[in-house]
């Protein structure tokens, strides 16, 4: 047992063995100078961390076991990662190329510093504060994102990654991170901008709807893409340099709030959308010609449903709650979650 943990530490890098000192030297601090902080819960706390960095370390040696796959796909949402999937199973590549999924959506929340531990902690904080998430998987939401990280940091040295994302703040501001994460790999990478390449294959007329991000595009048409452009240039030192130095910019900006506009993230104030969403209700409470209550998921499906911008209705839900703080809405019902509670202008 002792080899097991001196081994342990000697394949851990200097990151995780000074975050891990970190924390022990903070707790016993804790100890020393608060009296709400007990010696029983250090030793709580300590057995819990030390059981957390060994399934950290588990899960690690088991991607690592697991890294003999030919190409990597990155993709920033479960839903396309699903259809990524369906795509690489009829191909008959499920086996040889693996899809890496951020379940997360980038164009809401921080993100300061957030390829440092300070800054995924600072996202967590403030998502848990200001977003209704489901419980489980905002207690998961940490260890999901390191575990991300943790595959990208394992994937070989030989395979190509395909980067897959679309004209929106969310998968644009996702594609210079990642990118950012990569900067020291010498893999070949490719930027699969899948709205864009689908619009160039599939155009039609003018009046024609197109996807907004990469989870609106059917596996079918999606297959089509790859197929069409796995071929294409990987990206040169210079553009790689481009796209890293520009995450470095965008993650000293404080804001919590992205939006996609003449081709460039732009970070803006929360409040951006505040008026919108007061007169989408105006424009309700018009169309019925009464001042009578809104199912506020019925009045977020209407901001969402006229915004060519991919923010997520879990974002437009946190600025009507505040708009009710700030009574601007009458709230009728429990605003544990949008389909519980309507508003109304006052």
């Amino acid at each position: 047992m002792i080899n097991e943990l001196r081994n342990l530490v000697k394949n851990s890098t200097e990151e995780e063995v000074k975050s891990l000192l970190f924390q022990m030297f903070l707790r016993i601090q804790m100890v020393e100078e608060t009296e709400q902080y007990s010696e029983g819960q250090l030793v709580i706390d300590m057995k819990k961390s030390y059981s957390d960095f060994l399934n950290h370390k588990k899960n690690q040696a088991n991607i690592d076991k697991n890294s003999h796959y030919k190409a990597v796909h990155i993709v920033f949402s479960d839903s396309p990662a699903g259809s990524l999937r369906i795509v690489l199973k009829e191909m008959g590549l499920q086996v040889e190329e693996k899809v890496i999924t951020f379940s997360d959506i980038f164009s809401v929340g921080p993100v300061w510093r957030l390829h440092e531990k300070t800054g995924l902690s600072n996202r967590y904080e403030w998502l848990k504060n200001h977003i209704n998430i489901d419980d489980e998987i905002l207690d998961n939401y940490q260890d999901e994102f390191n575990k991300t990280i943790s595959e990208i940091n394992a994937i070989p040295i030989d395979a190509p990654i395909f980067i897959w994302f679309g004209e929106n703040a969310h998968e644009q501001t996702a594609l210079r991170y990642v990118l950012y994460l990569l900067r020291e790999k010498t893999n070949d990478i490719f930027v699969m901008d899948a709205t864009s390449k689908y619009k160039n294959q599939f155009a039609t007329l003018e009046t024609d709807s197109f996807p907004l991000h990469t989870g609106e595009i059917s596996s079918d048409k999606l297959r089509l893409v790859y197929e069409k452009n796995r071929k294409s240039n990987s990206l040169t030192p210079k553009e790689r340099e481009k796209f890293e130095k520009e995450w470095e910019q965008l993650s000293t900006n404080e804001e919590v709030l992205r939006i996609w506009e003449n081709k460039d993230i732009l970070s803006v104030n929360e409040t951006y959308y505040d008026d919108y969403i007061i007169n989408t209700a105006r424009k309700i409470h018009f169309e019925r010609k009464n001042n009578e209550f809104i199912k506020s998921a019925r009045l977020i499906g209407e901001v969402m449903g006229y915004l060519n911008q991919y923010i997520g209705d879990q974002f437009f839900e946190y600025r009507v709650r505040h708009l009710i703080v700030n009574g601007i809405f009458k709230i009728k019902g429990v605003p544990k979650a949008m389909r519980y509670y309507s508003v109304k202008l006052r």
